[in-house]
C-alpha cells in the first residue's frame, strides 16, 4: 500500500481488486468505473466509449 499512500474510502476496495488482478496477471480490466485509473499498471476499457476513428 505504500505505493497509493493517499487512498482511502470506497477506493480501499478498487485497490484491493486492482491489486489481487495484478498479482494473477490481469492488466486489462473492462469497466466504466473511473476509479480504476488510479492504478497505471491497469489498462481500462471504457466500454461505453466509442473509438475515435468512429465518431
Amino acid at each position: 500500500m505504500s505505493e497509493f499512500p493517499d487512498l482511502r474510502g470506497n477506493l480501499m476496495h478498487d485497490l484491493h481488486t486492482a491489486v489481487l488482478m495484478r498479482e494473477h496477471g490481469v492488466s486489462r480490466k473492462c469497466t466504466c468505473d473511473r476509479d480504476f485509473r488510479h492504478f497505471p499498471f491497469l489498462t481500462i476499457i471504457d466500454p461505453v466509449q466509442q473509438p475515435r476513428g468512429n465518431r
